[in-house]
């Protein structure tokens, strides 16, 4: 058979990093096998209650948003002031500079954009074709519904639009992933990053296709206001987006990746009223692993044996029967993204599977 990945070292396109704030000016420097100039930068506080903060190279430095917050994007001084070529400056930031800090680190195109005019409104857009990740920043304006430029050359599986700027009554943060859709990708269901809510029908947006995305004016490209937009797509041995169903026991199932995860996102999509979940291979670095963060809230780090599960060499074990994270029944959709890859391009055999 042919090479299971082209992606021998996941440290080249997404890191993990945790480090001691200074409440100083800070170089911070990855730790992966290889220089990475991050892209895109997700920080959280890990002992206080500050909100999440997501930078990236496109919008520029200096301009936060929060995850678990609908304010447009921040103009501060003392943020994330540097993207490195091995990693990033922060100053003053309490949120990004205090106590024990997580990030979780994306590579883009080094911060180079172009633009893009696959849609009817021209986004701009660096991506990042080999693993599978795009940002792209665009306005909206009048009519009904539009589609945008991704640059990802294949259909995206999850995407995140929030609004930058504006005026616009609808500010969350707009989640879509492909495990949403009944029979295909032709959809129209979202759910909100920023909210324990469940699947909610928006009519005219999120059709995707290996070029674009749409959107909607009266949604996500309302007339005047600024957006920006992360498109993903899986990449064997690299990245995977996919579902499975709870089982309610504390031993729960297995989910195959076919890698060992540097970061797992994942959220019960058949309710209402339970928290996105994170985790990954630095907090606390073994198992069981049980310090998840929720992106929809400020709080710290959760402790707790309800947020159990194993880290494994090939995917992800549930070790808890708790509601957030496997519920009998019930539908959660994930995102995971690699440390090393279970089968390299060298090697051969059988393929993981996904449990669905």
């Amino acid at each position: 058979m042919g090479a299971y990945t082209t992606i021998d070292d996941p440290s080249v396109y997404f890191q993990t990093k945790t480090y001691t704030g200074t409440s100083g000016i800070h170089d911070v420097t990855l730790d992966g096998n290889s220089d990475m100039q991050p892209d895109f930068v997700w920080f959280k506080n890990r002992t206080v209650g500050y909100s999440h903060s997501l930078y990236d190279s496109s919008r520029g430095v200096n301009k936060p948003l929060s995850s678990d917050l609908t304010n447009d994007e921040g103009s501060i001084t003392n943020g994330l002031t540097r993207f490195d070529s091995d990693g990033f400056r922060v100053s003053s930031a309490a949120a990004i500079n205090e106590n024990s800090i997580v990030c979780w680190n994306w590579k883009a195109n080094g911060g180079t954009t172009s633009s893009n005019t696959d849609g009817d409104i021209t986004s701009t857009v660096q991506a990042n074709t080999t693993a599978g990740f795009s940002i792209m920043t665009y306005s909206g304006t009048t009519g009904d519904v539009h589609t945008i430029g991704h640059g990802l050359g294949v259909t995206p599986e999850v995407w995140i639009v929030k609004q930058r700027s504006g005026n616009s009554e609808f500010k969350d943060w707009f989640f879509w992933h492909h495990h949403m859709a009944a029979s295909n990708i032709i959809d129209n269901r979202m759910m909100f990053l920023n909210t324990t809510a469940g699947i909610a029908t928006y009519t005219g947006i999120n059709a995707v296709t290996s070029t674009t995305i749409r959107v909607k004016s009266s949604t996500t490209a309302q007339n005047g206001d600024t957006y920006v937009a992360y498109a993903f797509v899986g990449k064997q041995g690299y990245s995977q987006f996919g579902s499975y169903t709870g089982t309610g026991d504390a031993d729960g199932r297995m989910i195959a990746t076919g890698f060992k995860p540097a970061f797992i996102l994942l959220k019960k999509s058949s309710d209402s009223g339970d928290n996105w979940m994170m985790y990954d291979n630095e907090r606390p670095g073994f198992n069981v692993t049980d310090q998840a963060l929720r992106p929809n809230s400020d709080a710290a780090e959760y402790d707790n044996a309800n947020a159990n599960i194993d880290i494994l060499s090939n995917g992800f074990k549930l070790r808890t029967s708790f509601g957030w994270v496997n519920q009998s029944s019930h539908t959660y959709i994930y995102m995971a993204f690699a440390e090393n890859p279970f089968v390299t391009s060298d090697d051969s055999g059988s393929i993981p599977t996904t449990a669905r």
